[in-house]
């Protein structure tokens, strides 16, 4: 990694790790206990930003978002949050071969709401729940897609690597 993505990498894992705490008992976060279920508003900004810098970015931000929430509610929730890492990592790859950002967030977006679905499911909270949390997913990853692409365009220069295409 050079210095511009370590820079950028840093403040959006930053930001990532901020958010869960900041917004936590906020009407920014909704959390549902029995349902292993929150949607802390704009938290899955920085995941998305992050595929724009570099692979190895997208991943460090996933994982502080992980480490945030495991901090702020609980290991499941951070679970759901691991997977922003995979997601994220596999939206920086389709923008490497050329694909537009938009495009990229829209292909995350089934990996999102199927791994976050799984991980509840999985980690006990049971199939229903996981259910509800990967169509809670989808409607978060639109809504912060859209915020996403809102930032984007105003920190293009800082964000993009030379030669990556545009929105």
């Amino acid at each position: 990694m050079n210095t511009r993505e370590i820079t950028v990498g840093g403040l959006l894992t930053a930001i990532a790790l901020l958010i869960p705490f900041v917004f936590r008992g906020t009407p920014l976060q909704l959390f549902i206990p029995a349902l292993n279920y929150s949607a802390t508003f704009a938290s899955h900004v920085p995941s998305m930003l992050s595929m724009l810098v570099s692979v190895p970015v997208a991943a460090l931000v996933g994982l502080g978002s992980a480490v945030g929430f495991t901090m702020t509610l609980n290991p499941v929730i951070g679970a759901r949050a691991f997977t922003h890492a995979v997601w994220g990592v596999m939206g920086a790859l389709l923008l490497r071969r050329g694909w537009p950002y938009w495009a990229a967030l829209a292909a995350a977006l089934p990996v999102h709401a199927v791994g976050e679905g799984l991980a509840v499911w999985w980690l006990g909270t049971g199939f229903q729940a996981g259910l509800f949390v990967a169509a809670g997913t989808v409607l978060h990853h639109v809504v912060d897609s859209g915020i996403s692409l809102a930032v984007y365009r105003l920190v293009l220069p800082a964000l993009r690597p030379e030669g990556l295409s545009g929105a």
